[in-house]
């Protein structure tokens, strides 16, 4: 072979080479595209290296507060502090009259609320809030043999009306759970404390629901107070006049007692 066929052929050779390292190059860089295709890697620079890197800083995670499922009934401030807790509303004609009550001496309340009645009258809900009271879940029918059924029906009970009352509240939280009639059970203390809310019980029960007339229902409180510092009054339910009578001799009564306000305990100290 001349010179120039041994030319020809060296450049042939030279030539096949780089045809195959370019070949061997883009079968790499496809599979390198594939890999980065499944495993979200791209141009953002989020390899798995990346990826498996924890974040430079941020806020430490939030530990979630486990709710007791045991009934309160002592008073977060403690002392003589007593609580004041109102049942069965909202009710258009009433619960605004008690609302006046309390705000003319400066009393903060827990008002225990049926599903259906505040989806009924959100406005009042959300009075009751604006005012600095905390909302209590009484469940949706107030079933006072609620103990005697189901776990699936006590679940239904609880959790619908709190949603309507939170929904009706706009966004505000219901803090605790008061079953009716105190017909509580482990499933309905356990499905209330789960759901972030503090079974509620009392310690005086005025029974003005019966309508006994004022003077009984304040007489009813100046007897049982030693019993402890929750103290039970309704709102719905009926003709409330006596109540709201009462609440007006009674919260003055009190402080003169050297009584203060405070709510219903939620969780430990």
């Amino acid at each position: 072979m001349g010179l120039k066929g041994k030319y020809t052929a060296h450049i042939a050779v030279a030539a096949s080479a780089v045809a195959i390292s370019l070949a061997a190059w883009g079968a790499t860089a496809l599979t390198d595209t594939d890999a980065a295709a499944r495993t979200g890697a791209g141009s953002q620079g989020t390899g798995p290296e990346e990826r498996t890197k924890e974040p430079a800083s941020g806020p430490p995670p939030v530990s979630k507060v486990r709710m007791p499922q045991g009934i309160a009934h002592a008073a977060e401030a403690g002392g003589k502090a007593v609580n004041i807790t109102i049942d069965d509303g909202p009710d258009p004609q009433w619960t605004p009259k008690v609302l006046e009550v309390l705000k003319q001496h400066n009393v903060k309340a827990v008002f225990c609320m049926v599903g259906p009645r505040a989806k009924e009258f959100p406005d009042l809900v959300k009075r009751v809030v604006a005012d600095g009271h905390r909302l209590c879940d009484h469940t949706t029918s107030h079933d006072t043999a609620m103990d005697k059924k189901s776990v699936a029906y006590q679940k239904q009970q609880i959790l619908d009306a709190k949603r309507m009352i939170e929904d009706a509240a706009g966004g505000a939280k219901v803090e605790y759970y008061r079953a009716p009639g105190g017909a509580f059970t482990p499933d309905s203390r356990r499905i209330a404390a789960e759901a972030g809310m503090r079974p509620l019980g009392w310690n005086v029960d005025t029974k003005d629901f019966e309508k006994p007339g004022t003077s009984a229902i304040v007489g009813t409180v100046k007897n049982e107070l030693s019993n402890g510092p929750t103290i039970l009054f309704h709102d719905g339910g009926g003709d409330r006049g006596q109540t709201v009578e009462a609440l007006k001799q009674v919260l003055p009564w009190l402080k003169a007692q050297g009584r203060t306000f405070s709510f219903p305990v939620r969780t430990a100290p």
